[in-house]
């Protein structure tokens, strides 16, 4: 587990391979939100990536992709992106 510590003046300091993972910049903006008692930060970032439905080589069923330099995401990372999904 990756760990982080809010300074005195009140600022959270991203792991590196947290930003790294996700593209994180400086200056990038997150959403702060609160779920669960828990601090939730979420990139807000203007997508270069275009997403097309295309169908997959390996299985023939349509998929969403979002191109070659698309993040890959793991299972869990997709279940907490669907957990406010309607």
């Amino acid at each position: 587990m990756l760990q982080a510590r809010v300074s005195t003046e009140g600022q959270v300091h991203l792991p590196d391979e947290v930003r790294e993972k996700l593209g994180i910049q400086p200056g990038d903006p997150l959403d702060v939100r609160i779920r669960a008692g828990c601090i939730v930060l979420v990139p807000q970032k203007s997508s270069e990536l275009k997403a097309e439905i295309i169908t997959d080589p390996v299985t023939g069923h349509p998929v969403l992709s979002l191109g070659p330099n698309a993040p890959i995401l793991t299972s869990e990372e997709v279940a907490e992106m669907l957990i406010d999904f309607p």
